[in-house]
């Protein structure tokens, strides 16, 4: 006798009329508990109509979704949408009460009928998303990444077994978004939550997520863990999501020195390493994009244009001959 599946989708088809048809099609898949499952594709791929499917604020026009082996109705069938062990949160924050400060905001989830622990789980949950320090200020006065973050407390203060986030970093600055990615990974250790999310950012579901289900035109293409999905991406789809890769076709592989007979190549930018050679420099630099700790060379050889990483900031300037060594591609 097998396991039952914690949640999953068996064909399900959900389709929007018009000139471009949009939704999902035929799509199946089972998410594993306790991890974070990223959803990524581009912009009408179909990630938010598929989330929404899998919490129940839509009912699919075929197939069906089960939450450990019982169907999730859908909003025709249930009075409030979304399936009650499950919370989403999205980057609009509108759910919060902004006269009120942020531990009421929280509190007011929970029951009247043990104070004691609607204090202790009120605590506990600003201490997750860390923002105790919070608790007596009006929400009203909050910046967008504290409200991203009550947003998240209150869908945790009820202990839901799901928690689905749509491009829930939007709003957030980037200096504090990968504190509040380590947060969300934190609470998945500590409470064996199951978070869903959805992404158009590589940086985040690289860092954040276990499992990568990669959505082209309503319909998986391929999944798996991040890293393997980045350095043995199947499409070149996948590649391009992931990272701001350079591609080749094969005519100018060729005069990059790479044989193949693919129709292309794919080199990320740190697979490219300008060198310093003696006997042949071809490529002119011809941008530099300072990035901090490192740089974004655009390199030339007309008509072909590489993005390069350089780890030596201030190294290379504008007009520098330079020379490049491959190490690795990918061919599609």
């Amino acid at each position: 006798m097998t396991d039952t599946p914690f949640l999953q989708a068996t064909a399900i088809t959900k389709t929007y009329p018009g000139e471009r048809v949009a939704g999902v099609k035929r799509t199946s898949l089972t998410i594993e508990p306790q991890k974070i499952t990223a959803i990524i594709g581009e912009s009408g791929s179909g990630k938010s109509t598929l989330l929404r499917l899998l919490y129940g604020l839509l009912s699919p026009d075929e197939g069906t979704v089960q939450f450990k082996g019982e169907r999730i109705w859908g909003p025709e069938e249930k009075l409030i949408p979304g399936h009650d062990a499950m919370k989403m949160v999205t980057q609009d924050t509108d759910g919060l009460n902004v006269y009120a400060k942020v531990w009421d905001n929280i509190a007011v989830l929970l029951p009247n009928t043990d104070v004691a622990t609607k204090e202790e789980r009120t605590t506990q949950v600003l201490k997750q998303l860390n923002i105790l320090h919070l608790a007596d200020k009006q929400a009203f006065f909050l910046s967008g990444g504290e409200k991203q973050r009550v947003a998240i407390a209150r869908a945790l203060a009820t202990r839901p077994e799901v928690l689905l986030l749509d491009e829930p970093f939007n709003q957030v600055d980037t200096s504090f978004r990968e504190g509040l990615q380590q947060d969300i990974r934190q609470v998945v250790h500590d409470t064996g939550l199951t978070v869903i999310m959805v992404s158009h950012d590589p940086a985040e579901v690289l860092s954040m997520a276990d499992e990568l289900i990669v959505l082209k035109e309503g319909e998986i293409i391929e999944s798996g863990h991040p890293k393997s999905l980045y350095q043995n991406p199947q499409n070149l789809y996948t590649a391009r999501l992931l990272t701001n890769c350079n591609v080749l076709n094969k005519e100018d592989a060729k005069k990059c020195g790479i044989s193949t007979g693919a129709g292309n190549i794919v080199i990320y930018p740190e697979w490219a390493t300008p060198t310093g050679s003696w006997t042949r420099k071809d490529w002119t630099v011809k941008q530099v994009l300072f990035k901090g700790s490192y740089e974004d060379l655009l390199i030339e050889k007309a008509p072909i244009t590489l993005r390069l990483l350089n780890d030596q900031p201030g190294k290379y300037q504008v007009g520098d001959k330079v020379h490049i060594k491959v190490s690795k591609y990918l061919e599609f």
